[in-house]
């Protein structure tokens, strides 16, 4: 019973987002140390700086308290007390070596020498922690707020637009589209099922600035004969996902976004991001990134 209750206590339930719906997950360890690792880059800069700090400071804090057992091992230890211990052992572990207070006791020379070889470890986990977390690759990928459905060359087609905010070489890009959404079988079993969703074109061998991401709607695709009540009955969800190599740092990178079906505009249309100016240049205007216009007023302006 006692085991049920420890282990009850770490369990804290964890909110997750598929599709635009929570789901709130419960039942899994979440101790803080369990993959301590992945926590440390996944959580902001200022929360990882200041674990390291806390955790500076309780280590310092500890063998502050383990050299007060010895009170004359300390040679001209100022302020005396448990500040004067605290203040010797931030110098010991960072090697700092002033001179003025040092060692004169074989007790106080062990225990030095013991934070010396744990603190050398601690900083080294610290640094390597830093290190990967700036050497982790980010792919700088803005998704459109809405993917839209509209008539392309005489065949329904749903659109997803993609940029490469960073305007950097992504090589290699390859895009995977798939639809999620739940599934009813004849013996009344539920299950969220993931279908492929073929593209028109998968890769884009120069992905710098921006990607329509294009599935044609036949007989072939999830989405023949559905309707925008029968898919949102259905809890369905978009998901894509791009993958490249950044030219810049070699480095494979991926993102992904996904949208609920609400999200989707039918029979809309993107508005266009590249433009002439006075002097007939090229503008690729990305403030009107995410706007979209319905087909019916298109068709009144060009009237």
């Amino acid at each position: 019973m006692n085991r049920k209750r420890v282990v009850s206590f770490w369990q804290r339930p964890r909110v997750v987002h598929i599709g635009g719906r929570p789901f709130l997950s419960q039942g899994l360890n979440e101790r803080f140390w369990d993959d301590f690792y992945h926590r440390a880059l996944i959580m902001s800069w200022p929360g990882f700086f200041g674990v390291a700090v806390s955790v500076f400071l309780m280590f310092n804090a500890l063998f502050a308290m383990i050299y007060q057992l010895d009170p004359t091992g300390i040679a001209n230890q100022y302020p005396k007390g448990i500040a004067g211990a605290f203040f010797f052992s931030v110098e010991t572990l960072a090697t700092v070596g002033y001179g003025d207070m040092h060692p004169q006791s074989v007790y106080t020379h062990v225990v030095a020498t013991a934070e010396i070889i744990l603190g050398m470890g601690n900083i080294a986990v610290f640094t390597g922690l830093i290190f990967a977390r700036f050497s982790r690759p980010r792919a700088k990928i803005l998704f459109g707020q809405h993917p839209v459905v509209r008539m392309i060359d005489g065949k329904q087609t749903l659109m997803l637009r993609a940029a490469n905010m960073r305007q950097n070489l992504i090589a290699q890009a390859s895009a995977q589209l798939h639809l999620i959404r739940q599934h009813a079988s004849p013996e009344g079993f539920q299950i969220r099922r993931i279908e492929d969703m073929k593209l028109v074109r998968d890769e884009h061998p120069i992905f710098m600035l921006s990607w329509n991401v294009m599935h044609v709607i036949d007989e072939e695709s999830p989405l023949y004969n559905a309707t925008p009540e029968s898919l949102e009955a259905s809890e369905a969800a978009l998901l894509l996902t791009i993958e490249g190599v950044d030219e810049t740092t070699s480095q494979s990178m991926l993102a992904r976004h996904q949208w609920g079906i609400k999200e989707v505009r039918w029979n809309y249309r993107y508005v266009d991001l590249v433009r002439k100016d006075s002097n007939g240049v090229s503008v690729i205007d990305y403030t009107v990134f995410h706007d979209v216009l319905p087909l019916d007023e298109e068709k009144q302006k060009l009237t």
